[in-house]
């Protein structure tokens, strides 16, 4: 079988690098090109892999590639995946997938139309205690899921996360995403209604830093979401991704990050967590790659995409007028 040849399309978002990497490791991969409009971000990458590099990501896509990756800020998210998929190149896209619902309506049409793939870049889904939770729950070890409370904090990521023209939202579309796509995947059921809180409090930034989303699911189950970028300089880490599920039978209580040994570093200056558990986006990139090379559907869809940003969007809907928005 050929290697499966795959551009990068931006590394504004820093996930790119660990993507990167992930695929030079991967012996069935052929990273064919690297395209940024900004060359000093990745220029040294570029040069160390020997990967050719397009100021014009039109130029990449023109190339002769299977795929693309795409991580460029949030608004840009729409217009690269539609363009990737009329080149006819399957695309795997940094969440949240887009900024609305029509242009991620847009973008699964435009690749179905082109019949190619889209997969979203949710790697939590891969997280060692994740997939052991999900287990558990197939089994049947806490009976029915009734309520889900969940957290995604993390720390302020600045730059073009900041800027709304550029984003599309703060920490409320960043990190509910995430978490929220964990409650789809192990309730198999969808959002009804949101309720949800979004402002500033951590930052002196005119974007919202803190929220709490509350969601009712077609199926009856409650959840409460907390994706507030909370944690100060002075945190171990960048942030949590947890879950306590609560069933018919028991509870199941999910650190996604427990896999870490505790660091005082002089250098640091404070206390560290250093992860030692298993890599999720390489088990996410690896699993894309798959895919593709197999003729098999992605595990993470567009639509899958799509119903994690909308819950995000109906939030900020609900905290503009104070009262739930049924989606």
């Amino acid at each position: 079988m050929n290697k499966l040849k795959i551009g990068m399309i931006s590394f504004a978002h820093g996930h790119a690098f660990s993507y990167l990497n992930s695929l030079v490791s991967m012996p069935e991969v052929e990273v064919a090109g690297i395209a940024d409009e900004v060359k000093s971000r990745v220029e040294a990458v570029a040069v160390k892999h020997g990967i050719p590099y397009f100021e014009d990501y039109r130029e990449l896509l023109s190339k002769d590639l299977d795929a693309v990756v795409i991580c460029s800020e949030n608004v840009r998210h729409a217009e690269l995946t539609i363009a990737a998929a009329q080149a006819g190149k399957h695309v795997l896209c940094e969440k949240p997938l887009g900024i609305s619902k029509r242009e991620m309506e847009e973008m699964i049409a435009a690749c179905k139309e082109n019949g190619v793939q889209l997969m979203t870049a949710f790697p939590c889904r891969y997280l060692p205690a994740v997939v052991q939770a999900k287990q558990a729950v197939e089994r049947g070890e806490i009976g029915e899921i009734v309520a889900i409370k969940g957290t995604n904090r993390g720390s302020f990521p600045g730059g073009w996360f900041a800027d709304k023209a550029l984003s599309g939202g703060g920490a409320v579309l960043d990190h509910t995403v995430h978490v929220m796509d964990l409650m789809h995947w192990f309730l198999g059921a969808e959002v009804q209604e949101v309720y949800a809180y979004a402002t500033t409090v951590f930052q002196e930034q005119n974007i919202d830093d803190a929220g709490m989303v509350h969601v009712k699911f077609d199926n009856g189950v409650f959840a409460v979401l907390d994706p507030s970028w909370s944690r100060n300089r002075s945190f171990p880490t960048w942030g949590d991704v947890t879950m306590e599920i609560v069933g018919t039978r028991g509870v199941l209580s999910v650190d996604a990050f427990a896999q870490k040994n505790d660091v005082y570093s002089v250098q640091a200056g404070k206390g560290e967590w250093s992860y030692w558990g298993d890599n999720m986006d390489e088990y996410l990139v690896r699993s894309f790659v798959e895919a593709l090379r197999h003729g098999k559907p992605v595990p993470i869809t567009g639509e899958d995409g799509m119903k994690a940003a909308a819950v995000a969007l109906a939030a900020y809907e609900s905290a503009a007028q104070g009262q739930p928005v049924r989606l």
